[in-house]
């Protein structure tokens, strides 16, 4: 029992109508999965024909007949939470693979090792950038000790920890870039969510003696990935579901989330009205404060439309040739071009690719829906990535041999000025209908990666089903990243503590050419 969480005595209760679900990304079927498994009737509702959300895992077949696979944004599984590893494991059994971890960031057409490491960072940025780093972080440490500086904004928080140089060179541009907001305007919770513990001091003694033990959590060596991408563990967890009894829905869009005497007793999806004994919805907040019949207060309504996100849209490169670096992922910060960030498919799992002669690359674009970037057709989408690749000296655009581009929706909450403020008027809204429960990163209105919205929709079981009483709002609440720290209910992520002694299903190291193209070949 911890301090966040009382427990209640659950009522005997003979109540037929199932637990309701909205959104089959990570949350929604982690939520169905357990329901089912309880015994539990549950109805799962998507309004996709995929199942997955932003982590499913895009197929598309060659003429030849191979099958290449491209993952939205590049899905690491790593936790230190061990529940929600035990159900990875649970849900895989041993599809995991076991995979180096490599990135790099790529600044002034050069490839900067990252994880940082000293002599590299040396011979890249040069004596007198080194300098202007060094003297511009000790004119930062010195101000923060001599006078607490104000940390409302990304850019104040960065630029206390790194000094004002870095924090130009490597923070403020590609931070731009992702979310569309000046780093002025970015609140820098999200720089402490998604950064906390680590300084200018702490990456330069990682850089130079190394990160023994993995004391900065952001700089682990490796990480576990399902080996047809990460779609297929919420494929299988449909289909688990389905075994146990459950229902998963595609193509069931909600329109209406129906609430009497302050309780949520249906939904209408699909012109179908559905009885609910309580409605778990992985939803967008500001989605959630629309469909509600009633209508929930104009001040709520507005609250939740003012609730922003950030969009991207992914262009995928078959290309002639091979692997155009061995990195799993290279942050862009050149400029001149407005690719962000770009996935190697193979260097994730062999298996994402059918052969070894062609390269398969993802070109990461952030944009909001309906600005340029995103109206874009396709096809003009696809020569910009070819021109791009061309224009760093990546690639070249002639050897390019099939290309799409896959456009993601809401991919993340924007932690802008008044996001605090919409958030508490929607979560104070909400707490008046308590079997209406909201998980997930866009549930939740919090940028989780997908080991903390899976935790959220436990906790929402938990709550409904044994009337415990976690505060589902402060998961992962601390401000802290899922790398960082330790942690005494998790494993280490190269298995210390004997992991698979206590679970029959170890992971696996990457396996071989020759089975990998006869798994492919008799894969899904």
């Amino acid at each position: 029992m911890t301090e966040n969480e009382t427990r209640t005595t659950k009522p005997a209760s003979e109540d037929s109508r199932p637990y309701v679900v909205l959104g089959g990304g990570p949350a929604g079927l982690t939520a169905g999965y357990l329901l089912a498994k309880r015994g539990e009737p549950v109805i799962v509702l998507e309004s996709t024909d995929m199942v997955g959300g932003i982590a499913r895992t895009e197929v598309r077949r060659a003429p030849d007949g191979g099958e290449y696979r491209f993952d939205l944004g590049g899905h690491r599984f790593f936790t230190k939470v061990r529940e929600v590893d035990d159900l990875w494991l649970e849900i895989m059994k041993g599809e995991f693979l076991l995979r180096p971890r490599q990135s790099r960031i790529y600044w002034r057409r050069k490839f900067l090792q990252y994880p940082l490491e000293g002599m590299d960072v040396i011979k890249k940025l040069g004596p007198v950038d080194l300098s202007k780093a060094f003297l511009s972080y000790l004119y930062a440490a010195i101000k923060t000790k001599v006078r607490p500086q104000r940390e409302d904004t990304f850019e104040q928080w960065v630029s206390n920890r790194f000094g004002r140089f870095l924090f130009t060179q490597f923070f403020k541009t590609y931070t731009e870039k992702v979310w569309g907001v000046p780093t002025s305007e970015l609140r820098a919770d999200w720089a402490a969510q998604r950064i906390k513990g680590l300084s200018f001091f702490a990456a330069a003694k990682a850089a130079f003696f190394g990160n023994k033990g993995n004391e900065i959590r952001s700089l682990i060596g490796e990480f576990h990935y399902p080996r047809f991408g990460p779609g297929q563990m919420w494929e299988r967890m449909q289909s688990d579901i389905e075994e146990q009894g459950g229902e998963v829905r595609m193509n069931a869009p909600v329109t209406r989330i129906l609430i009497e005497d302050g309780k949520a007793v249906g939904v209408i999806a699909g012109g179908e009205t559905i009885k609910a004994r309580a409605v778990i919805s992985s939803l967008p907040l500001g989605v959630t404060t629309k469909i509600t019949d009633p209508e929930a207060p104009a001040e709520v309504r507005d609250a939740g439309r003012n609730l922003r996100y950030r969009d991207f849209l992914t262009v995928s490169l078959v290309i002639d040739g091979g692997d155009l670096f061995p990195d799993n992922w290279i942050y862009i910060h050149e400029p001149g071009v407005q690719v962000g960030r770009i996935q190697n498919f193979r260097s994730w799992s062999p298996y994402m690719v059918p052969n070894d002669h062609e390269a398969s690359i993802g070109m990461e674009y952030f944009c909001f829906e309906g600005d340029s970037l995103w109206n874009m057709n396709d096809e003009d989408l696809v020569e910009l990535a070819k021109r791009e690749l061309g224009q760093m000296g990546l690639g070249d655009p002639s050897k390019v041999t099939m290309g799409f581009a896959t456009r993601v929706h809401k991919a993340y909450p924007v932690y802008d000025e008044e996001y605090a403020r919409n958030l508490e008027v929607v979560k104070n809204w909400l707490a008046e209908t308590p079997n209406l429960v909201q998980v997930g990163r866009n549930g939740l209105h919090r940028y989780n990666n997908s080991d903390h919205s899976m935790l959220t929709a436990m906790r929402a079981v938990d709550n409904l089903v044994d009337g415990t009483r976690h505060d589902i709002w402060g998961v992962n609440a601390e401000q802290e990243y899922h790398e960082e720290g330790d942690d005494s209910s998790s494993d280490k992520v190269n298995g210390q503590g004997d992991r698979n002694a206590v679970n029959p299903y170890p992971y696996r190291e990457s396996p071989p050419l020759n089975e990998r193209e006869q798994a492919a070949k008799t894969s899904s």
